[in-house]
């Protein structure tokens, strides 16, 4: 990079997880309450905007074709990565762990107490991805919905 051209600035604006079932992921999604945006790629491709960033779902397999990885076997085990719903309170954090269970998700962990001083569970949407739920100290969810990190 010469000196006169800038950095990229850093974002992360998309998160595509490998699904199983198109069908049943969207309504999964759907159902949680995140909202479905150009529905024009039918099942082929889902977006849902998450609020600042996406959630995009695709086809397991071509997804792995995509990024040129095979797609079998499919880890059963912990992939080095979370999803997480930040909250405003623990009352909040135990109501979306009802609700997402409702939903179909499968609960992994129930809220507890964590060891830094926050309260946190985890779900799993149909394809096992785990969504950590949590209110964190020192992360912010303001009145926006949106995680403010301190300086």
């Amino acid at each position: 990079m010469s000196e006169t051209t800038a950095a990229p600035v850093a974002r992360l604006t998309m998160i595509t997880l490998g699904v199983s079932n198109m069908r049943a992921s969207i309504a999964f999604y759907q159902a949680l309450g995140f909202v479905r945006k150009f529905q024009a790629t039918g099942e082929t491709v889902a977006f849902f905007e998450t609020g600042g960033t996406a959630i995009g779902l695709f086809p397991w397999d071509l997804l792995a074709q995509d990024v040129t990885l095979p797609d079998r076997p499919r880890p059963q085990a912990f992939r080095g990565m979370t999803l997480a719903w930040n909250c405003q309170s623990t009352e909040e954090v135990d109501a979306v762990l009802d609700f997402a269970v409702s939903k179909g998700a499968s609960l992994l962990k129930p809220a507890h107490k964590t060891d830094y001083g926050g309260y946190s569970g985890y779900f799993a949407d149909p394809d096992n991805h785990p969504w950590e739920v949590v209110v964190a100290p020192g992360i912010e969810v303001g009145e926006d919905q949106r995680i403010h990190l301190p300086d």
